[in-house]
């Protein structure tokens, strides 16, 4: 019996948690002559929200990204994803990097920047694999725009870059980059990454950029993804949500709550 009441309290503070924030809104936004489809997340109430940008990986925006948006709306953010594919038409799990949809993601970050609900600071980033690429790419660009990036097991490279870049070098931005940034990643997942990603911080550590990396031992390639996640796998997605959340708060200046500085 008491079994079944603690199972009742946790499943009802986690349809609480889930209905504090609301279902996610659709729109477009214009880049160029391109009609980019973006969905938000937003806290329940009038606002002003802290500004996040949220930017998916190669696979696509998925289920899976709706529901870490509506966990980043829960710690007090609105919430502006880009479909940075579908509106070029891009197959899912391209290999080869569009320029062009660059722009696509900075026409997103212009939008979440007007709309009324987002308090004007600059915003946060949080990319997957792929999506910490733009991020440094604008970040490096309009760095007065861009408060804080967390990577989750990010390209730290131009994938279009030649094979000796991807092996020696991280991508140019990174030598020019001031933005604070945390990195998450897996021990186990490609060898690559997690050198190019050791390799970028260092280069940030060096020129005194605001970096710190975490590690997750015995955690997987997109360990948070994953759906045969290992119970070591499940406390990691934890604990990076966590870092996550403290991070963007602590170098966007919010309130304990994800409260707008002055809010």
């Amino acid at each position: 019996m008491q079994r079944l009441a603690v199972a009742l309290v946790a499943l009802a503070a986690a349809s609480a948690m889930t209905a504090s924030a609301q279902a996610l809104e659709k729109t477009t936004v214009r880049s160029g002559d391109v009609d980019v489809p973006v969905e938000i997340a937003r806290p329940t109430g009038a606002g002003p929200f802290a500004p996040l940008l949220y930017i998916h990986a190669r696979r696509g925006l998925e289920n899976e990204d709706r529901q870490k948006m509506r966990e980043l709306a829960n710690m007090g953010f609105v919430v502006v994803a880009p479909d940075w594919q579908s509106g070029r038409f891009l197959e899912r799990w391209p290999v080869a990097h569009d320029p062009a949809t660059e722009t696509d993601v900075e026409a997103a970050l212009d939008y979440l920047a007007k709309r009324a609900d987002a308090c004007r600071i600059p915003a946060g980033i949080v990319g997957y694999s792929r999506g910490p690429y733009y991020a440094l790419r604008i970040a490096a660009k309009r760095p007065q725009d861009v408060a804080a990036i967390v990577s989750y097991y990010g390209h730290m490279q131009n994938p279009n870059a030649p094979e000796p870049d991807q092996v020696f070098r991280v991508a140019p931005e990174v030598q020019a980059l001031t933005t604070p940034m945390l990195m998450l990643i897996g021990d186990q997942d490609f060898e690559l990454r997690r050198m190019s990603a050791g390799r970028a911080f260092y280069a940030l550590y060096e020129r005194g950029v605001p970096v710190e990396m975490q590690m997750y031992p015995m955690a997987r390639r997109a360990f948070d993804f994953r759906t045969d996640q290992t119970a070591e796998e499940r406390i990691a997605t934890r604990h990076a949500r966590e870092r996550a959340r403290d991070w963007l708060y602590r170098w966007m200046k919010l309130g304990p709550r994800g409260e707008c500085p002055g809010g």
